[in-house]
């Protein structure tokens, strides 16, 4: 019997061992792998990117950038929150939540995002007496905090807390703190909270 031959069980039946071949791989498969890499590569090219002028330089100003920025009817969030911690924070907290025993909170506030023209005579004249904030009454005495702060940074300041801490009410013009302060000509005592809640 050959090396390359063996005998099986009782029975002279001859197999052939197995043997390493080598087979060659077929040309169509290295075509069609090439070709669907320059696909891949054609199309990361034409969808990526890279560095075009519209993805890498979408503005060439300052200018130009403002133009695309959202309409916000002259008020600056950013001002209004500068103007917050500087002046109402240490009694309201940085998150509006209030402090016990000497500021409501402004967070879900109904006197916050309520009528404007109501919360707008509240820094410009002050208020004293009992108030009733979210289901807790204060007695306490606020100054006019906000009747040496301008038209716009007083429409900023009060536009910031009726949008953050998760309220959600309309902005606060600098026309209508003209309009407020205007009318409060000559006032010289601070609000109650029945004098305010009978502002519309």
């Amino acid at each position: 019997m050959s090396s390359g031959m063996r005998a099986t069980g009782t029975r002279d039946t001859v197999v052939a061992e197995p043997k390493a071949s080598r087979a060659p791989v077929p040309v169509w498969l290295f075509f069609l792998l090439f070709v669907l890499l320059f696909w891949a590569m054609y199309e990361f090219d034409r969808r990526g990117g890279w560095f075009h002028s519209q993805v890498y330089t979408p503005y060439r100003s300052l200018a130009e950038l403002q133009r695309y920025q959202p309409a916000t009817g002259g008020i600056s969030l950013e001002r209004g929150k500068v103007v917050y911690e500087t002046v109402c924070a240490l009694c309201h907290n940085t998150d509006g939540s209030g402090k016990p025993n000497q500021a409501p909170p402004l967070s879900g506030a109904d006197w916050v995002v309520g009528s404007p023209d109501r919360l707008i005579r509240i820094p410009l004249a002050g208020l004293t007496g009992p108030i009733e904030v979210k289901g807790q009454t204060w007695n306490l005495a606020m100054p006019a905090m906000g009747a040496a702060l301008s038209d716009d940074d007083l429409a900023a300041v009060l536009t910031y807390m009726r949008s953050a801490w998760g309220n959600q009410a309309e902005a606060i013009t600098p026309d209508q703190v003209a309009a407020v302060r205007a009318a409060l000509a000559g006032r010289m005592q601070p609000y109650t909270a029945a004098e305010l809640q009978a502002i519309p």
